[in-house]
């Protein structure tokens, strides 16, 4: 499964996440710091969507109430209650 999410609150656009089998299989984030998105996507893949969703849910970047990881997170659980 595909699931594209509109990012809010961060620099990154959007998330889209390929999930198969309960695995993250691919993540692409459009925007954002391109050299922290490719490295988080790196370890991620392959992991339960679960998991990944349970450790990234409520980082912080800074001052703002959300991060790209926290916007990942987001889009994995919404992907999964599809």
């Amino acid at each position: 499964m595909e699931y594209t999410r509109m990012n809010k609150g961060v620099c990154s656009r959007s998330t889209k996440v390929v999930i198969e089998d309960g695995i993250v299989k691919d993540i692409k984030v459009i925007g954002g710091c391109s050299g922290n998105i490719e490295g988080i996507s790196r370890l991620v893949i392959g992991m339960k969507a679960e998991d990944v969703a349970k450790r990234m849910k409520g980082v912080r970047c800074g001052f703002k109430s959300t991060s790209c990881p926290d916007q990942i997170a987001i889009t994995i659980e919404e992907a999964l209650a599809k």
